[in-house]
């Protein structure tokens, strides 16, 4: 029995069995048969020919670079069609096919085409529809590529942005044992002492004045003199001077130890500063832990709140002042690395717009990111939301050098990008016009030397 002959082993293969015979006849004729090795590659510019190829055999995967890591994003069976497609507008591959296995196929020169358009209507279509399913893929790809990459510039700033309430917790538990151990020793040695009468009033007029001034905030210069006279009348009285930067860091003057000084003698006065400040310093570290643990929850709810994280996808109410805020602060800590001050002004009579939360959310992180990269040193990059008729208007302004004539044209193009290569991927802006258009709004821009506003303008909700 002879061997089939490939227009019957095409014919064979159920991806193909609707395809008419003669058009597969015209396709073999106009076609080349080649067969390649497990792992073998076929890229563009390289080896065979990139037209149209017809998997007979086997399997190949599609495969992309992706900042250095090579990514399967496709597969092609027997009876499958990939490389060059009819009307496609793409002239160089996005990525490559890797043979898993031996693979046989057919492939059909570039300039034949066009011909194949012409003389064989449903393996066209076919490859329309083939077109179709691979620009879905790459666009998905795309999609969770730029999400993942937004991901990752949040989780760098949150990072950033939570290892200094980390630290100063870190540094305060740290301290607070020893800080704690003092106290109690003082107070041994104050109840030793027995104040009473006056000296007892006199050592809670202290306190008192501690904890109403512990929060007045000192300069570096300011609290160094202080300190530094502080510690020149403690001595002059006879008393430790260590303990004078617990006593300037929680606000008692040289005033109040004046006042304390008439009613209490040399030992006495030096048991009650002692307790005062071991009380101060230890008030002090607790205060420094639950600022910290209030920033890292804040930090925390506001990731929650942007990435609405707790939700499904779903059409709801959204008051963008509250979320704007959220973006602000998440992306604080990138802006003040390169330099550059981040504000934030909303005006009071916002109205809600309708719409997907962690879209929009995901529209403005990447204005402002995009800001942050454009700019240079000591820029200022503002976020404004505003009334605009029976609208809403967020503008993202920064004072830098402006966009190019040459790119302001592009910068919504898909894959433009003025960044190195593996910095950017280009998508950013487009995802701001499509998130943005997906809600019924506008996108535009201005640029020039000094002032670079992105604005975006949404509906506002209408009740039902």
């Amino acid at each position: 029995m002879s061997a089939p002959s490939t227009v019957e082993r095409l014919a064979a293969l159920p991806a193909l069995s609707e395809i008419p015979r003669e058009q597969l006849e015209w396709l073999v004729d106009h076609a080349e048969l080649h067969r390649v090795d497990d792992g073998e590659r076929i890229r563009g510019g390289e080896g065979i020919e990139i037209g149209l190829f017809v998997v007979i055999s086997g399997r190949f995967s599609v495969r992309v670079d992706q900042l250095g890591v090579e990514r399967e994003v496709r597969e092609i069976l027997p009876g499958g069609i990939t490389g060059y497609l009819p009307y496609s507008r793409i002239t160089t591959p996005r990525g490559f096919l890797v043979a898993d296995g031996p693979v046989e196929f057919v492939s059909v020169r570039r300039e034949d085409v066009k011909d194949l358009a012409r003389e064989c209507y449903e393996l066209t279509a076919m490859c329309v529809h083939e077109m179709l399913d691979r620009v879905r893929v790459f666009k998905a790809d795309d999609k969770r590529q730029e999400k993942m990459a937004a991901l990752g510039r949040l989780s760098a700033g949150l990072a950033h942005e939570l290892n200094n309430p980390a630290s100063a917790v870190a540094r305060a538990a740290g301290e607070l044992d020893a800080c704690l151990a003092e106290l109690v020793a003082a107070a041994r040695a104050l109840g030793e002492a027995g104040l009473e009468g006056e000296a007892l009033a006199t050592l809670e007029s202290l306190e008192a004045a501690a904890r109403m001034a512990s929060t007045e905030r000192l300069s570096p210069v300011e609290r160094a003199d202080r300190e530094d006279r502080l510690m020149s009348w403690m001595d002059d009285h006879g008393v430790d001077p260590e303990r004078a930067y617990a006593l300037v860091e929680h606000g008692l003057t040289i005033g109040d130890l004046d006042a304390a000084a008439t009613a209490l003698d040399v030992a006495q006065l030096s048991v009650a500063l002692r307790y005062v400040a071991a009380d101060a310093s230890v008030r002090g570290l607790s205060g420094d832990i639950v600022s910290a643990a209030e920033h890292v929850h804040s930090l925390v709810a506001a990731v929650k709140k942007h990435t609405h994280m707790d939700r499904g996808p779903a059409l709801e109410r959204i008051v963008l002042g509250d979320h704007l805020a959220d973006t602000v602060t998440l992306m604080t800590s990138k802006a003040s690395l390169r330099g550059v001050s981040l504000d934030l002004s909303i005006e009071a009579d916002v109205p809600a717009v309708a719409g997907f939360v962690a879209d929009l959310n995901q529209a403005w992180m990447h204005l402002v990111d995009n800001a942050i990269d454009a700019a240079t040193t000591s820029v200022r990059i503002s976020v404004e939301a505003s009334r605009d008729g029976d609208g809403v208007v967020v503008r993202v302004v920064d004072d830098g050098p402006g966009i190019p004539d040459t790119d302001r044209e592009r910068v919504f193009e898909p894959f433009f990008t003025t960044k190195d290569v593996g910095e950017g991927r280009g998508l950013g802006l487009d995802v701001v016009r499509t998130v943005v258009r997906g809600h019924k709004g506008a996108v535009d821009l201005s640029s020039e030397p000094g002032c670079t506003e992105f604005r975006v303008t949404l509906p506002a909700e209408t009740s039902a």
